[in-house]
């Protein structure tokens, strides 16, 4: 076999081996899209009405809240998450994958972030970073930012039980007066080909960022004067403190699952692009093989004639 014919077939029989690889992985971040999914589904649902019974409470009934002694009664760590502080420094809780062959996906959470940092005028000296993924942690730490919390090893589908120990450190943070105002970047799910990345506020709960979550229905329904007239069971100050602790954890978690689902599409579709690449080099390459193939045989159709010839 000539030494071109050989090197085509190489080339070939290589990028065959890749679309393999490539096709299984899709369908391996396909499998994991579905399965989360399903869990993303039912946790928004749970979600959103934590933060619509909170919002609305909150905006009914701000002047009891707003109350110093009542306050104290919420407790200490429930209120200080209320606590609107002059801002020195600043946390943002980024949120990557582990891993790479997802696409766009880390850098576009990572520019979004830069872009917050930027609009917000934050500099490496008054940001500290917490960080959820190898790559985001990577990332920062290589450009000497202050990374004050890191977290790998974030399961392909996350349970609630995972998110636990990161919003405690968080929240922890913010009482110690590490950082003022906590944001949350990661990328959100629109559907299997399209992703917004989001960098939003988390910590202090203001009655604003509460008011953005509120179900529409409640808004639509019901007034807050009305909702006022009602009377709550334990009561007002029990149901904040049983209610803010799941409000934290829903955002952090939610946005977590949030991204994990965007993930496994981001990898899925890179994957995709990656088989139908190697379709087409595979159709260029088998054009390329043929034709030598047909040049060779050519050749020694020739050099047999040309023999015979001088044979005669």
């Amino acid at each position: 076999m000539p030494a071109s014919l050989a090197a085509v077939k190489r080339r070939l029989d290589s990028t065959r081996s890749t679309r393999q690889i490539t096709t299984a992985m899709q369908m391996v971040s396909t499998a994991k899209l579905n399965q989360v999914q399903s869990h993303t589904k039912t946790y928004q649902v749970y979600a959103d009405e934590v933060k619509a019974i909170l919002a609305s409470l909150v905006k009914s009934h701000i002047a009891t809240l707003k109350n110093r002694e009542n306050a104290e009664k919420i407790g200490a760590e429930i209120g200080s998450l209320f606590d609107e502080r002059p801002v020195k420094k600043v946390g943002i809780l980024v949120i990557t994958s582990d891993r790479g062959l997802v696409g766009s996906y880390n850098s576009n959470v990572i520019k979004s972030t830069l872009d917050t940092m930027k609009k917000n005028g934050l500099t490496k000296d008054n940001t500290v970073f917490l960080t959820v993924g190898k790559t985001g942690t990577e990332f920062f730490k290589k450009r000497g930012m202050n990374v004050v919390f890191e977290y790998t090893g974030v399961s392909d589908v996350p349970t609630y039980r995972e998110v636990e120990g990161i919003v405690k450190k968080a929240v922890q943070m913010f009482e110690d007066g590490v950082y003022d105002q906590l944001y949350i970047s990661y990328s959100h799910f629109v559907n299997r080909m399209v992703s917004h990345e989001r960098t939003e506020l988390f910590l202090p709960i203001s009655q604003k960022s509460l008011e953005e979550h509120e179900d529409e229905r409640v808004k639509e329904s019901v007034t807050a004067d009305i909702e006022a007239e009602y009377d709550l069971e334990p009561g007002l100050l029990q149901m904040i403190s049983l209610l803010v602790p799941q409000y934290a954890n829903s955002l952090v978690y939610g946005a977590i699952l949030d991204a994990k689902t965007s993930e496994h599409a981001s990898s899925a579709n890179a994957m995709k692009s990656a088989s139908d690449n190697a379709d087409d080099i595979i159709a260029t390459l088998q054009l390329q093989y043929n034709r030598a193939r047909q040049a060779a045989i050519t050749t020694e159709i020739t050099e047999i004639t040309g023999g015979m010839t001088a044979q005669e």
